[in-house]
């Protein structure tokens, strides 16, 4: 099977496209660097010791999507391309949404004029909103989301529902992460978000190598077992093999819409991220408490169970492969 991967060389995306490589698909890649760098594509080639075919541009581009469907036998596709910052969508409202939306539609409807239907989504737990427990499962209502990026993720969930309502002979499969972290065990491939990081690990990674002074700690009174939030980390090789299993999944189970919330099932605190990063990494990280943040749940995980049930997918990785596998990434970083 030849597969399109939207966004490649981001991080997610080119950890799913050396596993994919290896599982033996032929991937076709489309990116414009906008959150990640070139050299990512020789990365996953030496990794994997298989050739790719790359696309530079934007996915909101249409006579590109077009040119690449001409070009190839296009079997399905996994889209992970658009805007993920949250802060910079409360600032960039109009931008995300126009990149995100445009995007996905124009992707889809070239899809859809060259008959291939299998698309798998890249989703997010942000979807769900403020629920009423902090364990989430897929059959809970999308509720409203806190800023422009979750809005967009939510919007394209229902754009893809309307259109496997319209057309039944599609297979969608909407995959809701909840916090990726880690980096690939050769240390080529992790998180390397431009500027300033907006998530946790990449703050630790840039701190734990002095290129950034502090890491800040927001809230530390939350009614939680340390006071400091609780969030679902995954180990990105893990999510990873989550979109194959997904792949697989729509192979053997043609026509159909399917959900699946991709997490570990259980809770990490901030303050139990940090205190594992130092212990497995034997650092001291220069970390402070601050005010909590606007709009932060206290606590929220994955109920992983019907990924277990339909994809026989669940997560392997520790805490602690988390934590080495990050340090050991921004260490080779630093030293390229």
């Amino acid at each position: 099977m030849k597969i399109l991967v939207t966004g490649g060389t981001g991080y997610i995306g080119s950890h799913t496209c050396v596993e994919l490589l290896n599982e033996g698909y032929e991937v076709v890649i489309v990116d414009n660097f906008s959150n990640s760098k070139p050299e990512v594509t020789e990365k996953i080639k030496k990794i994997t010791n298989k050739d790719i075919k790359f696309y530079k541009g934007d996915v909101c581009s249409r006579e590109l999507i077009e040119k690449i469907f001409n070009e190839n036998e296009i079997d399905g596709v996994i889209h992970f391309a658009g805007y993920k910052a949250v802060g910079e969508s409360v600032k960039k409202p109009l931008m995300y949404y126009q990149n995100n939306l445009e995007s996905t539609i124009n992707l889809l409807d070239v899809m859809q004029n060259h008959n291939c239907k299998t698309f798998i989504f890249s989703s997010s737990a942000t979807v769900y909103g403020i629920q009423d427990t902090p364990k989430y499962v897929e059959t809970m209502e999308r509720r409203k989301q806190s800023n422009p990026y979750g809005r967009t993720k939510s919007m394209i969930e229902q754009i893809l529902e309307d259109l496997y309502t319209s057309d039944n002979s599609w297979n969608i499969t909407l995959l809701r992460y909840f916090n990726p972290v880690g980096s690939h065990e050769s240390g080529l491939l992790g998180d390397d978000p431009s500027g300033i990081p907006n998530n946790l690990m990449p703050y630790i990674l840039r701190v734990s190598t002095h290129q950034l002074e502090k890491l800040t700690i927001f809230g530390r009174d939350y009614e939680t077992p340390d006071g400091t939030c609780i969030r679902d980390y995954i180990h990105v090789v893990d999510l990873a093999k989550g979109h194959l299993k997904a792949l697989k999944h729509a192979k053997e189970n043609p026509s159909n819409l399917y959900i699946y919330n991709l997490g570990s099932g259980k809770g990490i605190s901030v303050q139990e991220m940090v205190d594992t990063f130092e212990k497995v990494n034997n650092l001291k990280l220069n970390y402070v408490y601050g005010e909590r943040r606007a709009g932060d749940l206290p606590e929220y995980y994955a109920d992983a169970n019907k990924a277990l049930k339909e994809l026989n997918w669940k997560t392997e990785k520790t805490l602690e492969d988390m934590c080495k596998d990050s340090y050991n990434f921004a260490i080779n970083s630093k030293s390229e």
